[in-house]
This record gives structure tokens, C-alpha cells and sequence, in this order.
């Protein structure tokens, strides 16, 4: 298996979900500087040009949800996300969806300063808080004392956040981001 990377890029995303999973890989990097992400051998792996993107064998797998879950479901015995056909499945993918649909977007304008138009389909930052408080429950993770993909995504969110200089000013995700980050295999940057 080969993980397309740049240390900055959200290809770390993906590079915490194998180590979550306790996969084998390997590291192909990319050079943004030299445009390898746009050379034609890379375009037939992710069309757009963009990190990550993961490749297993014959298959080809783009942007880090889908990579995820992916993974998720190579790997069933890191139990990373709920089984197919189990209750707990469908709020598992709405989360991970949820992570790049509504609060990567709504988080970018909150960085950016920019207004949240609504026409464009997304919250706002502080709508995309009030939901991920209200999922976190109790914690210590999306789904209690189970860490799953879903955990990447939306805590891969609010560590970037964090890499911008910022919290999130709710005492409970930031309590979360904190156990995250305290993860033997958590996200690393750079």
C-alpha cells in the first residue's frame, strides 16, 4: 500500500488513520515545489491533482474520508468504525461526511474571516460547534469510549485549527482535541 504524501497537506489525515489501523505502507512523497501533484502519473491517481490519495494494489482511493473509511473497513480488526448494518453505522458516516461537508468549510471561513453565505450549502462555525458538542456526549469520543475514524476526521479538523493558533473556545473540544493529541499514534504535523 502506498500513501501519496506531503507533510503539508492533509495527507496527515490519512497518515494517522494507517497508523490507527497498524498498517503497513509506504510513504510515496510529493513535491508541491517541483508540481508533482499535477504531473500526468500522478493525475491517474487523484484527478484532482490534490493529497491524500492512497493506492492498494489495483485500487485507487481519494480524499481522506473515503480513504478512511477505506481503511476502516480493510482493516476490521483495528475497529475503527461501526459494522456494516449495525445501528451505529449510518451516524458513523454522517460524521465523517459532516467533517469535510460542513466543518472544514464553515472552519475555513471562521479562519479566513470571511461571512458564511448560506447559499453555499454549509453552517457556520459556530453551528458545525453546537453539533459536534452535542455528538461528543460524554465522550471521550464520538462514540463514548470508542475511537473510530470518525474521531480522525472531525479531531483532524480542530488540530488544524490549532496549528492556525486557535481553539476552539469550548472547554469540551478542546478537552477532546487534548486526548487526541495525546494518542500514542495521534496526528503529528510536519
Amino acid at each position: 500500500m502506498k500513501l501519496y504524501f506531503n507533510p503539508k497537506s492533509r495527507a496527515v489525515i490519512a497518515k494517522w488513520m494507517l497508523d490507527e489501523c497498524g498498517a503497513e505502507y509506504e510513504i510515496v512523497p510529493i513535491s508541491f515545489e517541483k508540481g508533482e501533484h499535477k504531473a500526468p502519473e500522478f493525475l491517474k491517481i487523484n484527478p484532482a491533482g490534490k493529497l491524500p490519495a492512497l493506492v492498494d494494489g489495483a485500487t485507487r482511493v481519494f480524499e481522506g474520508a473515503a480513504i478512511c473509511m477505506y481503511l476502516a473497513e480493510k482493516y476490521p480488526q483495528a475497529n475503527l468504525a461501526p459494522k456494516v448494518g449495525s445501528p451505529e453505522r449510518g451516524r458513523f458516516l454522517s460524521l465523517m461526511v459532516y467533517s469535510t461537508s460542513q466543518l472544514e468549510p464553515s472552519m475555513g471561513d471562521f479562519l479566513l474571516k470571511a461571512p458564511t453565505a448560506p447559499s453555499r450549502g454549509w453552517t457556520d462555525f459556530e453551528g458545525a460547534l453546537n453539533a459536534i458538542e452535542r455528538e461528543l456526549g460524554e465522550g471521550p469520543y464520538l462514540f463514548g469510549d470508542w475511537f473510530t475514524a470518525a474521531d480522525v476526521m472531525i479531531g483532524s479538523m480542530f488540530i488544524w485549527q490549532r496549528m492556525f493558533g486557535s481553539k476552539s473556545g469550548r472547554p469540551k473540544i478542546d478537552a477532546y482535541v487534548d486526548r487526541l493529541l495525546a494518542r500514542p499514534k495521534g496526528m503529528k504535523m510536519g
